[in-house]
């Protein structure tokens, strides 16, 4: 796992974080070629999403998102966005590519772990496909597993750390 992924995996939510791990080292694990994942979006503020929000609407470039500072699950710790690293240097969202010519593309490989650990992909999304996305739907709290929406995270507590208490 490189430096710039464990140091993202960080600033996720404490609850996920040695999931993510584990996720990022059985997909490096798997992928036997050139490909390993990088995290390239963890935990992202209310002010960094609000700057996405505007791609596309203040300026004249695609859309990126639909969701307005708080609105997404990475502004809770609970979403990660990745690429492949292609020889150690190499950025690739190619999710038909197949390095390790195991007959799966390797991005597929990587959506099926993650939703062996229950994280839902964006590719999944009926509009505004996000192939790199992937966030933590389902949260074990004290009153037992709850569906997470930007609703529900919005209204709960959070610790010192700002991060919701699960």
């Amino acid at each position: 796992m490189d430096k710039v992924t464990l140091q993202r995996i960080e600033k996720l939510h404490p609850f996920v974080r040695e999931e993510v791990r584990q996720i990022i080292e059985e997909c490096d694990k798997t992928l036997t070629g050139r490909a390993k994942i990088r995290v390239t979006q963890g935990l992202r503020s209310f002010e960094e999403q609000e700057k996405l929000y505007a791609i596309g609407r203040i300026t004249k470039d695609k859309k990126v998102t639909n969701a307005k500072a708080g609105q997404s699950i990475h502004n809770y710790g609970l979403a990660v966005d990745i690429c492949l690293i292609t020889d150690g240097k190499a950025v690739s969202w190619d999710n038909a590519k197949d390095w390790d010519n195991d007959g799966i593309a390797d991005w597929y490989e990587c959506v099926k772990i993650f939703a062996k650990y229950g994280w839902d992909w964006g590719g999944n999304w009926k509009t505004m496909k996000d192939l790199p996305h992937f966030e933590k739907r389902h949260i074990p709290t004290k009153k037992g597993i709850i569906k997470t929406s930007w609703r529900i995270l919005s209204k709960m507590a959070r610790d010192e750390d700002e991060y919701i208490i699960l």
